[in-house]
């Protein structure tokens, strides 16, 4: 049987990718992930949502390959698998930005657009 990875082509992944990362609580877990490994407990302290909810984010995002875990006794710990992740994210917000500005020159200061 072929290899999945090495038959499907990168555009494909990509969208996969991205729908894993369709959901604002899993870019939210992301975003606390960025600034370093974050036991489940931080994560849904941060989040704000129940346990079984956060278990089912992490697992769409474990099973993309985005992000890892790691037990040690009682406590879960989750990771990003690389530090790319924190880069796209960070292109994300840039573009966001942008054109939300794009978006605001538009429609200039009377909110209508021109």
């Amino acid at each position: 049987m072929p290899d999945r990875a090495i038959d499907t082509p990168v555009y494909v992944m990509k969208a996969e990718l991205f729908k894993a990362l369709g959901h604002p609580v899993r870019i939210r877990a992301l975003e606390l992930l960025r600034d370093g490994d974050r036991p489940v407990s931080t994560l849904l302290t941060e989040i704000g949502i129940e346990a079984s909810h956060l278990s089912q984010h992490l697992a769409v995002l474990r099973r993309a390959g985005v992000v890892a875990k790691s037990r040690q006794g009682n406590t879960v710990t989750y990771t990003l698998v690389d530090d790319s992740l924190a880069t796209m994210l960070d292109a994300a917000r840039t573009f966001l930005l942008g054109s939300h500005g794009r978006t605001r020159e538009a429609l200039g200061s009377d909110g209508q657009a021109r």
